[in-house]
Formats: C-alpha cells, sequence, structure tokens
C-alpha cells in the first residue's frame, strides 16, 4: 500500500498521468475488501504515507531551506503533517470495514466514495484545513474534467473513486456489465459537458501582464536590495514592450509596509499607471499602526487605490496555530512571519481596468469555497504567490494544477503572478494560455476575455456533495444493521 499511495502522486501535475490515481484507488479498495477493521487502518493509513509522504516532501524545503528552520523542527512538523493526513484514509477505511460490513456491489458503490469524498472535504477545513492533492484535482486534463464546473473538486472526486469502485467490481466479477455500462456512461457524460458553455462573455478582450521578477527569498527582504527591486519591476512594466489594460505583481512584490512607501514609491507608480492607461494589482504587506496588526494584501492601482487582506493563512508561515496553547514554545524554531492578521470574509472586491476581481494570495487558491463567495460577481479571478517557497519541487506544478481547477470550476479566466514562476494566463475553461518557465525574469503577455454567469458548481457550492455524502453513508449503516438484525 505503501507504493500504492506513492504512485498516485505521479497522476498530479507535473506528470499528469491521470489514470494511475485510479489504479492505487483500486489497490487501495481490494485491499480493504481482505482486512479486518484493524488491517484497513493499517493498510490506509500506510496508503497515505506513500501518498503525502511522496506529493508534500516540499514542506520540509519551505520549512528548512527557506524558513530557516533547524532540520530537527523542520523535520518534525513535516513528519506531523505527513503523520495527521494519513490517518484520514486509515481513519476512512476502519470505518467502512467497522460499520458497514457488506462487501455488496450496492454496499460498495454507496459508500466507498461518499466515506472518501467526506474525508477530502473535512480536511479542507479541519485545523484550518489542507486540501492539497485532492484526488480530483489530477483530473483537470482528463473526461472528468467536464464535472468540476458542474460538481465542483469534490463532487467530481465522488465520480473518480465511483470509478475505481465500478473498475474492482469488474475484475471481480460483482455485476460485471452493469459496473461496465456506468463506468462508461460517467466517462461519456464528462466529455459531453466538457462542450457545455456555462458563462458569457462580459466585455471585450483586455491585455494583460504578469511580472515575475525572479527574486530569491535570501535576497527580497534585504534593506540593501529594495530600490533595485523597485527598479526590476518598474522597467519590466514600464519599459519592456507595449502596456496591457492590467498588469499583475506576485505577492509581497513590494517588499515593504504600504506606509513606508506610500510617500515614495506609490506615487510614483499612480503617475506612472495613469500616464499609461493600465491597472496594477499587486501584492504588499499592511500594518494596521492603531492596532498592530499586519496583513499579508493585495493592492490595486492605477485608480483608486483598495486592498484585499488574506483570509486563510499558512499555519506556521504565517501563524501558529494553538498559540495560546504552546506559548512560546515554538520560538526556537524561529518560523517566520508566524503572526499575521486575517482579513475579514466579507471584503469589496477589487475594481481593476474596469472590472471586478476575485482575489487570492497563494495557498488561498486551493480552498475552492473561498474563491466562490466572490461569484458571480467577479469577471476574472487573480492568484498572486510567491512560489520561492517550494523551491524546485513538486508544489509549483501542484499550485499551478489547483489554479487551473479553479477557474473550470468558476468559468472564470485565472491571472496568476509569481515571484519565480509558474506565472500563467488561464483562460475560462481551465486551459493555459501562456506561461513563464521557472527561475527566470520573465514578463507573460496575453489576453483574457472578463466573463459573466455562474456555473452549477458556483450557484451550489460543496453543499449538495457532502449532504449527499452523509446521506449514502448513513443509509448504508443502516442496512447493514437491519441485515445484520435479521441474520
Amino acid at each position: 500500500m505503501l507504493f500504492a499511495g506513492a504512485v498516485a502522486v505521479t497522476a498530479f501535475a507535473p506528470f499528469g498521468w491521470y489514470p494511475v490515481i485510479l489504479v492505487s484507488l483500486l489497490l487501495l479498495f481490494n485491499q480493504w475488501l481482505h482486512d479486518s477493521p484493524a488491517q484497513c487502518f493499517r493498510h490506509g493509513f500506510l496508503f497515505g504515507l506513500g501518498f503525502f509522504g511522496t506529493g508534500i516532501t516540499w514542506v520540509f524545503n519551505s520549512i528548512h531551506v527557506f524558513g530557516h528552520v533547524p532540520v530537527p523542527g523542520a523535520l518534525g512538523v513535516t513528519l506531523g503533517l505527513v503523520f495527521v493526513l494519513s490517518l484520514y484514509p486509515a481513519v476512512l477505511g476502519y470505518c467502512l470495514r467497522r460499520f458497514i460490513r457488506s462487501a455488496s456491489w450496492q454496499a460498495l458503490v454507496i459508500s466507498v466514495p461518499a466515506g472518501w469524498v467526506l474525508t477530502e472535504w473535512l480536511r479542507s477545513w479541519l485545523f484550518t484545513g489542507f486540501p492539497w492533492l485532492n484526488v480530483a484535482n489530477s483530473q483537470i486534463d482528463s473526461p472528468l474534467a467536464g464535472y468540476l464546473p458542474v460538481l465542483g473538486v469534490y463532487g467530481t472526486g465522488w465520480l473518480l473513486v465511483l470509478l475505481a469502485v465500478l473498475l474492482l467490481s469488474v475484475l471481480r466479477n460483482q455485476r460485471r456489465v452493469l459496473s461496465g455500462l456506468l463506468f462508461m456512461v460517467v466517462i461519456v457524460a464528462g466529455l459531453l459537458l466538457e462542450r457545455v458553455q456555462w458563462t458569457t462573455p462580459r466585455g471585450e478582450a483586455l491585455s494583460v501582464s504578469l511580472v515575475q521578477g525572479n527574486i530569491s527569498q535570501d535576497d527580497k527582504w534585504a534593506p540593501e536590495n529594495l530600490l533595485s527591486t523597485f527598479k526590476l519591476y518598474s522597467e519590466l512594466t514600464f519599459s519592456d514592450g507595449p502596456v496591457s489594460d492590467l498588469t499583475v505583481w506576485p505577492e509581497t512584490a513590494i517588499p515593504a509596509f504600504h506606509h513606508q512607501v506610500s510617500e515614495t514609491f506609490i506615487p510614483f507608480l499612480q503617475e506612472e499607471l495613469q500616464r499609461t492607461g493600465t491597472a496594477l494589482l499587486t501584492g504588499i504587506p499592511v500594518l494596521d499602526r492603531e492596532h498592530w496588526d499586519y496583513y499579508n494584501a493585495v493592492i490595486t492601482l492605477g485608480g483608486e487605490p483598495a486592498f484585499y487582506y488574506k483570509q486563510h493563512l499558512v499555519p506556521y508561515g504565517e501563524y501558529l496555530p494553538m498559540r495560546w496553547l504552546i506559548g512560546d514554545a515554538l520560538d526556537a524554531l524561529a518560523v517566520p512571519n508566524a503572526d499575521f492578521s486575517v482579513g475579514s470574509n466579507s471584503q469589496t472586491l477589487l475594481q481593476a481596468a474596469g472590472y471586478p476581481v476575485a482575489t487570492s494570495i497563494c495557498y488561498e487558491v486551493v480552498f475552492g469555497e473561498q474563491i466562490i463567495r466572490d461569484l458571480p460577481a467577479a469577471a476574472m479571478l487573480v492568484n498572486v504567490s510567491n512560489d520561492a517557497w517550494f523551491g524546485d519541487s513538486l508544489a509549483p506544478h501542484q499550485h499551478l494544477e489547483m489554479a487551473r481547477v479553479r477557474a473550470l470550476e468558476t468559468g472564470r479566466p485565472m491571472l496568476r503572478a509569481t515571484n519565480t514562476g509558474i506565472s500563467a494566463i488561464i483562460d475560462h475553461r481551465g486551459e493555459i494560455v501562456q506561461r513563464s518557465k521557472q527561475f527566470e525574469i520573465a514578463v507573460v503577455r496575453g489576453s483574457v476575455t472578463p466573463m459573466q454567469g455562474a456555473t452549477p458548481y458556483v450557484r451550489m457550492g460543496n453543499t449538495p456533495i457532502v449532504l449527499l455524502s452523509v446521506a449514502c453513508l448513513l443509509l448504508c449503516g443502516i442496512r447493514c444493521r437491519q441485515k445484520a438484525g435479521s441474520g
């Protein structure tokens, strides 16, 4: 099971071998059929260790190399995270075997997809949430992609797990014809859904530019590099080729608090933006000097300045969970940026180039339920990030993949500007129009069409699939108890 979990990671970017996840899940479910509840827990845990232990190795790199946390501390946090995440498939396997004892075809096709979806959904908000490597993210280029704007990542994951169960049923000669027929129906319906246009253009196409400064983490916050950073981004925006309708700079592209540059660099930018007739969205930290709270923020310039404050902070990166419990115990680990404040979840949408924009910062783009709060009002999505924290790992590719999923779920183009890559212009169907290479200075130019309307997922969110999954598990549990009682 350890190997099955590790191999499953190749279904995700940068590999994109999306059928592999189907085989890995099939192997896990087949093992559970022959296990006791305790064995199901053990094999589910081993699957999780392989899956998360391979898929999120970048966490150690981020904490140790760029966060400058000593090896023991970084290793402890990484192993602890992998351990906790591995408990989800472990507990699922135990509960399915303990409470839904039946291995009948009906019980499998109803309970296993429902249980898997609920564990992923719980993982998205328990302990602040970590929905990285949700199985449906791997299907952005598969026949199941057509379901993403209808059912979202959890509904599509439900169908993916269902396909694994149906394929297992065919191999076990359990209702083989019906299982094979349903398998084909799900695939064909997904292909047909890809042809549906859920949203429509809201106006003329906009020319856009994404500026990638490629400034290393070691140099980014050094005071002596501040002027050179300003010069680099300014020249790339105003001197290197035609100026676009909308330009996006990465997360904290301005490495100084807003009040420190509000009378120097900001007025210069406003003057240049008004001269060239363009709008700018850029990351910048903001300090509330009245309450001494500071925020990871995005500011829009070129018109009336406005801010977006990050709502979903990164644990141990931007804040310390359970600080009331651990007190100053982690201060010895030198965890950086551990006291950011949380922005309100009811912020007014930023306006850029004449359109309302749904803004997210870095990690926030992995939370589909957060992105759809700003819809259908927003005409496009903007994500700014500093993927330098991930180094040369799987994470930047996985991060981009999830941004593509958000674009397809919402039917909106996504502009994704990062410090070291991968910066990308993504259309409303989740396809990459233009992208940068990693670890080089670049300006990604292209055009996007603002969109209007709402996909079914935007209208309904995750509630229907969560309620359906709960109902399925309750139904299976009741039926199994009735059969046990009558037997």
